[in-house]
């Protein structure tokens, strides 16, 4: 018997149309596995199980009529706790969010799904408002990894990504601020797509302004593309939302990476400290890449960390999203969370024109470097999973969660599209944990991610599957 939970979007929908089963076998499937792993994994805020199975039953009545509603009819999908869903709140990880209200709006990307006929499993969770690289929250505790529990999950999207790992639905919606479908997936050996911004439009705007992107979270690439042909598309209620796209990017998938122009940057210059059995399986990756026709270079973009600049966005976004808190509200934050709000709150205007300056300076620099190349890769991370529980690794000497996420969040702030592959574990590592490579191309070129990252896993070099999952 095929166990359901371990096929992907595109598999689950070629098994509907084929008859061999339906939409409701599926949820049931995702539903009892979601169940199942969250004691330890503690992946979702909550499971919309009823509803779920109503969906997923109307959308086997349309299947047998032949009658699909659209790309994703009947494909169980989790949505973070940032994002709005229709019927059930978002607290968004925290206690100073009264879920007393009528939640009867969908975020746009939420919207196109139904309309597509997607079965909502239910939410995922979150640190509080997103703010960190890891999850956990005052509302929800601790998210922790597929791989070794003891260990984190990543974050912010980390009950998303455990969830997508362990077979609770192949489909998620993240959010990505600083590298928050990027980091988890890394860390727990998915796929993960940071669009450009715009692509996918985001209603309510986020308190971190034009650094959050909404993307995909996939078994693989090819699903991740289906997902964004379905998200990918304007709404009204977003002003900085971007056309239609000129194509699918599923189909654009089969284009391979022979001619295209790679930059391979192991360590940005020196600049990062890679762990030797990341850098390692990193490089076959690239190397891989080279032997399918890619013409690799290693080479640095020509930039220095902006961190700074990074920081001062993000702490003034921050304290701008928890402004209107009073005292008490204000003690029942995450205290990490407190403090980047209270730096936020002292920062001026002029500091943050500052930091706007130096983003500008950053997008140009990179739009020069891929006059040259096609593809940037790097690690998506320099490290694997860390304990559960903390912000930054034990004896790290990192202040903040930025401090180890060096190869994400400079492409926040240029707005670029960014991917990461699972590329395998890490062999120095005992505890066999997954190791991300990510790519990065220029502003509307998703479908070149998408290209590369495909063709690694047609190559049999991307993919991985906790065990016991």
């Amino acid at each position: 018997m095929t166990d359901l939970t371990e096929l992907t979007a595109v598999q689950l929908l070629d098994g509907y149309r084929k008859g061999e089963f339906s939409p409701l076998d599926a949820a049931r499937a995702a539903l009892e596995r979601a169940e199942r792993i969250q004691p330890e994994v503690n992946a979702f805020v909550r499971l919309t199980a009823e509803e779920a199975l109503t969906q997923a039953g109307e959308s086997a009545d349309r299947w047998r009529r032949g009658a699909p509603a659209g790309l994703l009819d009947g494909v169980p999908v989790t949505v973070k706790d940032i994002l709005l869903l229709r019927g059930a709140p978002t607290l968004r990880g925290s206690k100073t969010v009264s879920g007393k209200r009528n939640w009867d709006e969908d975020a746009p990307s939420v919207a196109r799904l139904r309309a597509h006929g997607a079965v909502f499993l239910g939410k995922t969770t979150t640190p509080e408002f997103g703010w960190k690289g890891v999850t956990d929250s005052p509302l929800s505790g601790v998210t922790r990894n597929p791989y070794d529990p003891a260990r984190t999950a990543g974050g912010s999207s980390g009950g998303a990504a455990a969830a997508v790992a362990l077979g609770a639905g192949p489909l998620a919606l993240g959010t990505d601020g600083g590298g928050s479908v990027r980091i988890p997936a890394a860390f727990c050996g998915i796929f993960a797509l940071k669009p450009t911004y715009g692509r996918v439009p985001l209603y309510p705007a986020s308190a971190f302004g034009t650094l959050a992107h909404v993307g995909p979270m996939t078994r693989d690439a090819a699903d991740a593309a289906l997902l964004l042909d379905v998200i990918g598309a304007p709404d009204s209620r977003d002003w900085s939302a971007l056309p239609p796209p000129p194509g699918s990017f599923a189909s654009a998938l089969s284009g391979g990476v022979r001619g295209l122009r790679v930059a391979y940057s192991p360590s940005f210059g020196g600049q990062v400290a890679v762990r030797p059995g990341v850098a390692a399986a990193v490089r076959r990756a690239v190397e891989r890449l080279a032997a399918l026709g890619a013409y690799v270079e290693e080479t640095d973009p020509d930039f220095t960390d902006p961190v700074d600049a990074f920081h001062t966005l993000w702490f003034t976004g921050a304290a701008r999203v928890t402004q209107h808190l009073g005292p008490h509200q204000r003690e029942l934050l995450d205290p990490g969370l407190r403090e980047i709000c209270a730096a936020g709150a002292r920062l001026s205007a002029l500091d943050y024109l500052a930091a706007v300056d130096v983003r500008m300076e950053l997008g140009r620099r990179m739009g020069r470097f891929h006059d040259t190349y096609d593809l940037l890769v790097t690690p998506t991370l320099p490290i694997t999973a860390f304990e559960a529980g903390a912000e930054v690794p034990k004896g790290s000497g990192h202040r903040r969660w930025t401090g180890w996420t060096p190869f994400t969040y400079p492409f926040n702030l240029t707005q670029q599209p960014a991917a990461t592959v699972p590329v395998g574990t890490d062999a120095e590592d005992g505890a066999g944990l997954p190791v991300g490579l990510q790519l990065v191309a220029a502003r509307h070129r998703d479908d070149l991610v998408l290209r590369a990252a495909h063709a690694l896993y047609e190559a049999g070099i991307a993919g991985l599957t906790p065990s016991g999952s």
